[in-house]
């Protein structure tokens, strides 16, 4: 699918503000708004824009949800090569996305659990037990500072503890 100037212009401001009116749209490109609304459907409806998302700071929710990161090496399979590993994979119920990667690895699986022992038993249970899998190495997210392109860090201040030297006498 080709895709147009105004397409494009489109899909990068709902990238950043999926709330965003087409009006404003409209406004921002000094493009008609019928034009702007048809535009918006008709990438819906080709599966362009596949689904629109909330940024959400987990860390100022009281949820103790644990995220991980997987790197998996696979062999690939005949005729399939990583297509019918992955596929299997993104039907697990807590994995949250599935990327073909170069480098050391092959898959590299976002996954999200209860705690930690729960990440640790699905990769113990279901993803190194796959045919195919060869090895996986799991990391566990500790903070972000920055996610989709926007800082998450709050730089109101400086949080530092003084710190003070005591002499005795």
């Amino acid at each position: 699918m080709a895709t147009t100037k105004l397409e494009m212009d489109i899909l990068s401001i709902l990238c950043e503000d999926a709330r965003i009116s087409a009006e404003k749209i409209a406004a921002m490109l000094n493009a008609d708004e019928e034009q702007v609304r048809a535009c918006i459907s008709k990438l819906e409806d080709e599966n362009v824009i596949i689904k629109y998302r909330t940024l959400v700071d987990w860390e100022k929710v009281d949820d103790d949800k644990v995220e991980a990161w997987i790197e998996v090496r696979v062999s690939p399979q005949k005729n399939e090569g990583f297509d019918a590993i992955a596929e299997r994979i993104t039907g697990y119920p807590e994995v949250r996305s599935v990327y073909l990667m170069s480098g050391g690895y092959d898959l590299m699986v976002r996954i999200e659990g209860n705690n930690l022992k729960n990440v640790a038993m699905f990769v113990a249970r279901h993803l190194s037990t796959i045919d195919g899998v060869i090895s996986t190495a799991t990391h566990f997210l500790l903070k972000s500072y920055k996610r989709d392109g926007v800082v998450l860090v709050d730089k109101k201040g400086d949080k530092r503890q003084a710190v003070t030297l005591w002499r005795k006498g």
